[in-house]
């Protein structure tokens, strides 16, 4: 088993969402179940999430409770292939020309555009 300090370096992802029914920010920690605290400014609950996940952690070290790993993205290369319809293809290089950027961009941009609304209903 970990101590605090080797747990505390590990790469844990945190997400920062808006709160739009209080206002000011959530903060979570996605592989720490439960760990989570807000903020009035993004800095702030960014601040009160490395308390949150000190305090966490130390309550599960005492309690004797497994702490999950963080995940390991190294199984993920960053790429994929699609393939798809000649018109499709032929309008997404139209919008990507029409934005000066590269289709390569402007897909990125509409996945995780799309992602982050799915994510967040």
């Amino acid at each position: 088993m970990r101590n605090l300090n080797e747990y505390l370096a590990l790469p844990y992802k945190m997400e920062l969402i808006p709160d739009p029914d209080e206002g000011g920010f959530v903060v979570s920690f996605p592989e720490l179940p439960g760990c989570l605290t807000t903020g009035e400014t993004a800095e702030k609950a960014i601040a009160n999430a490395q308390d949150a996940k000190v305090a966490w952690l130390t309550a599960a070290l005492e309690d004797q409770i497994v702490i999950p790993e963080p995940d390991d993205d190294s199984a993920y290369s960053g790429q994929f292939k699609l393939r798809i319809p000649k018109s499709l293809h032929r309008s997404l290089a139209e919008h990507a020309k029409r934005e000066g950027i590269s289709m390569n961009q402007y897909c990125l941009y509409l996945l995780t555009k799309n992602d982050s609304v799915s994510a967040n209903p």
